[in-house]
């Protein structure tokens, strides 16, 4: 008998209700294996044979529950100390310890440390350090599985300190507003790292939050085994059947610290002997033996088994090589391939708006794909803010034309989800300000998820932009630069009906994340005659909108009219570039242009610092600095927000200094 075991105790009471002899021991196995693993990977980082590890001793028994009562293709959502769910998975160990090496045949190639990866084939989504995006991403994986009528379940995990976070609110209301079969479990271990939970909420118990979203909410003892597996049962039943979500609090404690190196000076001792009798491996061996389930010689081969199983999986993995870094491959991988067939525009035409073109585009797609669906504020019955889906959900159903609460970090997460299971996803920013509610799901899950493990984010976040309609610094930004700089996304900013249809169907097609800008201005100021049929214009591609030779103004949206009524009402033989996407860039075209009239204005409605302009006057002075005739001029917005009243809006705007750089540039 393990010495563990000998001298001990047990303190808690199993009901084992159906479960055969050959369950029993089957559970056993699985809440055994990982605490021999970690026991074996302190012992590494003792030995400085490993960097770092997060423990999860004393509250393996939730973990282990989690897979055993999910069917296989039920997605799951663990955090970093959940090593039970990876096991219970049936992830083998030397993947698993390749994986936290940071080697290259691990699920991510040596991109991400220990459990913050996914695994598609094992139904797993690991989480990012932020905690709580995560709990969106389950919604839309939970959205997605109602849609397609699978009754299916997803699970997602939550510490007590991430229940503080916005995303923690967001995701339950979302999930209870919009009925999701989804379990939102949050370990309550007492500690964030080390701040109490008296530090953390007020209420008496986690669960009890979930009263104000109008969910089942229910606390267990996270340490009994059997009991985390039958609650398990009846939460999986429950939110199947009634296609509603529950918030599960699991009582538990962690017996190290927040990770090693963090140690567990803050905790008072007598809470480590008070849990360590509730150890959930030890009380449940002891319950098995005591059933006359299990006995030495059986054991012995359990632990033996687990033991040559790990010992392998460390050769392999210590075996393997170090990562030899290639370039290529770095950058290649930022985005999911996609080799797009562009589409001609042809017969009839008619006279379409900026916004007109918007909404035929959504329209074509939406019938096209019978897995898009789009998400926004006030879309459905209401339009939109400037009745772009008006009619929409007529046409197509509010299954697939979804108002959403006020929410962006939520819904903007629940678009990852949906991706994982095979949706695309539209989602509207009320304005483009608001993204500012949604850019961690944004910047730090759709931008990098396929880098980190292959999976693509399929979504379209459309951005209605820009000032000159006197809505003052909340309704105005051109924000596009915060984007650009984030590899991963593409950014795309049409100036004209035409492009905007094209360009909108290419990113719908697209299976990488797109911020589509849309600039309010433009919506019913301009007017063209445009393809009524499907047909897409390449992203990554910018157009000449007019020949010259005098001077090249590489702009963009608002841009574009600016620069093309300047040129006309002075005379000024210019060719005016309109990038039409921003991330990639036509580096290409910037380089014809260049080349082609020696002297280069770059014009955008942002403003001037950090703003787009300062990098491709960057690359034009590192790479075509001998083409140059004159240093790169930059025409911008001033370094100040936007002002409501429109005389102070217009002289904020790039347009009042337009000419006055022109001049400049082309007498120099």
């Amino acid at each position: 008998m393990d010495a563990d075991v000998q001298h001990f105790s047990r303190v808690m009471q199993y009901d084992r209700k159906n479960l055969s002899n050959e369950q029993l021991l089957d559970l056993y196995k699985r809440i055994l294996k990982p605490r021999m693993i970690e026991e074996k990977m302190l012992n590494l980082l003792r030995q400085g044979k490993v960097s770092k590890w997060f423990s999860g001793i004393g509250q393996e028994a939730i973990a282990c529950a989690v897979p055993y009562v999910l069917e296989a293709d039920e997605y799951i959502l663990p955090m970093h100390r959940n090593l039970g769910v990876f096991i219970g998975r049936g992830i083998p160990f030397g993947k698993l310890f390749n994986q936290w090496q940071g080697k290259k045949s691990g699920f991510s190639k040596g991109r991400e440390r220990s459990f913050h990866f996914g695994t598609n084939e094992y139904h797993i989504v690991g989480m990012i350090s932020h905690l709580g995006p995560q709990l969106a991403v389950a919604d839309g994986i939970a959205l997605a599985a109602k849609l397609k009528k699978e009754n299916k379940v997803t699970v997602v995990f939550s510490g007590e300190g991430g229940t503080s976070e916005g995303d923690f609110h967001e995701s339950l209301n979302v999930a209870a507003v919009w009925g999701l079969p989804v379990i939102f479990i949050v370990e309550n271990n007492g500690y964030g790292l080390s701040t109490p939970t008296n530090e953390q909420f007020k209420c008496e118990k986690i669960a009890d939050k979930g009263i104000g979203y109008g969910m089942k909410s229910l606390t267990v003892d996270g340490n009994n085994y059997l009991e985390m597996v039958h609650v398990l049962n009846e939460c999986r039943h429950y939110c199947i059947t009634e296609n509603k979500p529950v918030l599960l609090e699991c009582m538990t404690f962690r017996m190290r610290g927040h990770e090693e190196a963090s140690g567990v000076k803050y905790v008072p001792k007598e809470l480590f002997e008070m849990w360590g009798k509730k150890d959930p491996v030890v009380n449940y061996e002891m319950y098995l033996r005591e059933s006359g389930i299990l006995h030495d010689e059986l054991n012995n081969l359990f632990r033996e088994e687990i033991k040559h199983e790990i010992e392998i999986g460390l050769e392999i993995g210590f075996n393997e090589p170090d990562i030899t870094p290639d370039t290529n491959e770095e950058i290649h991988d930022v985005y999911a391939p996609f080799a797009q067939q562009q589409i001609v525009a042809t017969g009839n035409t008619s006279s379409k708006k900026f916004i007109n073109a918007i909404s035929d585009a959504l329209t074509l797609a939406m019938e096209k794909y019978p897995e898009l669906v789009i998400m926004g504020q006030d879309i459905a019955e209401y339009g939109g803010a400037f009745k772009v889906t008006e009619g929409f959900v007529d046409k197509f159903g509010k299954e697939r034309i979804r108002n959403t609460p006020i929410c962006e970090s939520a819904i903007l997460g629940a678009g990852c989800g949906m991706s994982i299971k095979k949706m695309k996803t539209v989602i509207e920013m009320q304005f483009a300000d608001f993204v500012t509610s949604g850019f961690n799901p944004i910047v730090n899950n759709m931008a990098k998820m396929y880098y980190r493990w292959g999976q693509n984010i399929d979504s379209v976040v459309r951005m209605p932009t820009g000032a000159g309609v006197g809505a003052g610094p909340f309704h105005s930004q051109s924000n596009e630069a915060w984007f650009f700089h984030t590899p991963g996304l593409k950014v795309v900013y049409p100036s004209n009906a035409h492009d905007a249809k094209g360009l909108l169907l290419s990113a719908i097609e697209d299976p990488n994340p797109v911020m589509f800008f849309e600039h309010k201005g433009l919506y019913r100021s301009i007017t063209e005659d445009i393809a009524d049929n499907y047909y897409t214009e390449p992203i990554g591609k910018a157009k000449l909108v007019t020949s010259g030779n005098e001077v090249s103004i590489i702009t963009y949206g608002m841009g574009v009219h600016w620069a093309k009524k300047v040129c006309a009402e002075n005379n000024i033989d210019a060719a005016i570039l309109d990038l039409r996407t921003l991330l990639p860039l036509d580096y290409e075209a910037i380089a014809a242009t260049v080349k082609n009239t020696g002297k280069v204005l770059v014009l955008h409605e942002d403003t001037l610092i950090g703003g787009i302009g300062g990098e491709i006057a960057a690359y034009i002075s590192e790479n075509l600095f001998q083409y140059l005739d004159a240093p790169v001029k930059r025409c911008a917005s001033l370094d100040t927000p936007i002002p409501f009243s429109v005389e102070l809006e217009q002289n904020f705007l790039a347009n009042s200094r337009l000419k006055e750089k022109l001049m400049e540039l082309m007498a120099y």
